[in-house]
């Protein structure tokens, strides 16, 4: 299955017909006619945004109630696997043994979708005393997270950082101990922009035994605010309060942004050969565009084109129409700084989501 590249920072969609109720709805003041219960779980890095989603779609529908388990991405796609959450948020996409599993809650024979719901930068996160600014290239960061470079002041990070005092103290590397798609990406980013230094594939347990673990995105941000020269990796929106690292994209160093985000999915294609209705994206992350930040996470809804139980088909059909709508979009970017989807890409989630049975 191809697909064309999406235009970057296209204007914004024509409302879903499912988006065009819920807002009909809360500018009514009233309610709509759904009710029920729906559970969701997975990423951490979707926290926030599905924070901003649950509010806003509770109050235009009232008899709606939601609750999403930021369990992380491995423990969400388990959860929904095992039919115990009708829907999945993941930073990374199904794989192809994900793909062959029995899906509990889904009708006998039917297809999944998975949809991009949210896309941001990771930010590489440090907190190192009298460091202001910090510059690394893939290949140092490799190094670092091996275990590799081991002191602040190693040569290879003065070199990138002419005119910063380093301190001589130890670095502590800190990773996703849990199943991650931020991990997935993380990796993926490493082992193709540096794979002299990372030769390890892509995947969502870290594979080093370097480093200090810790649980999900707000363990990952508390273990490197709380440590004394660490640093670690997680969504942008959780970076405040900590150094911020610029990665270098050709021959520049860049800081993370929703705008260098949404430029590297605009120009990447979804994965061949799967169904239409599953938008897996293979993210360029070897870019040499400065304008570009190629350490991305597209994060994804994961469901049922069919449900076994016809109850929950409207529930997710509404709820992840809205998330995909230009109104839910806009929520995500205010909450949590994300990238939009394009206009394109909007219609294109939209139009799978509202054949949900």
């Amino acid at each position: 299955m191809k697909m064309t590249r999406f235009g970057r920072y296209a204007a914004i969609a024509s409302v879903t017909a499912v988006s065009a109720l819920l807002l009909t709805a809360c500018a009514g003041g009233g309610s709509s006619d759904l009710s029920g219960d729906l559970a969701g779980a997975g990423s951490s890095a979707q926290g926030s945004a599905q924070e901003s989603w649950i509010a806003a779609f509770q109050t235009a529908n009232e008899n709606v109630n939601i609750t999403y388990d930021p369990a992380g991405s491995g423990a969400g796609r388990e959860q929904f696997i095992a039919g115990g959450v009708a829907f999945a948020g993941s930073d990374s996409y199904l794989s192809d043994d994900e793909l062959t599993k029995t899906f509990a809650g889904c009708a006998p024979s039917t297809m999944l979708f998975e949809v991009p719901s949210y896309i941001s930068p990771i930010a590489v996160i440090y907190n190192v005393d009298g460091v202001k600014s910090l510059n690394l290239d893939a290949s140092v960061l490799a190094k670092i997270f091996t275990g590799k470079i081991t002191k602040w002041n190693d040569a290879a990070i003065a070199a990138l950082n002419a005119g910063t005092t380093l301190p001589d103290l130890a670095i502590t590397a800190v990773h996703r101990s849990d199943k991650s798609g931020t991990t997935k990406n993380f990796t993926d980013y490493l082992n193709k922009v540096a794979p002299a230094d990372w030769t390890e594939a892509a995947a969502d347990v870290f594979p080093g035994k370097t480093g200090e673990g810790a649980q999900g995105t707000s363990g990952v941000v508390s273990a490197v605010k709380n440590g004394k020269g660490t640093i670690g990796y997680a969504d942008f929106s959780k970076a405040a309060g900590l150094g911020v690292a610029n990665i270098k994209v050709g021959d520049k160093f860049v800081a993370p942004s929703a705008a260098g985000a949404a430029a590297v999915v605009a120009e990447s294609t979804v994965v061949e050969g799967r169904d239409a209705a599953d938008l897996a994206f293979k993210i360029n992350r070897a870019t040499t565009d400065s304008s570009h930040y190629p350490l991305v996470l597209v994060s994804y809804i994961i469901g049922c084109q069919q449900y076994a139980d016809a109850a929950v088909a409207p529930l997710v059909k509404a709820y992840i129409g809205y998330i995909v709508s230009p109104e839910g979009q806009t929520a995500a970017a205010k909450a949590a700084g994300s990238a939009p989807l394009t206009a394109e890409l909007s219609k294109k989630a939209g139009d799978i989501v509202a054949a949900i049975k």
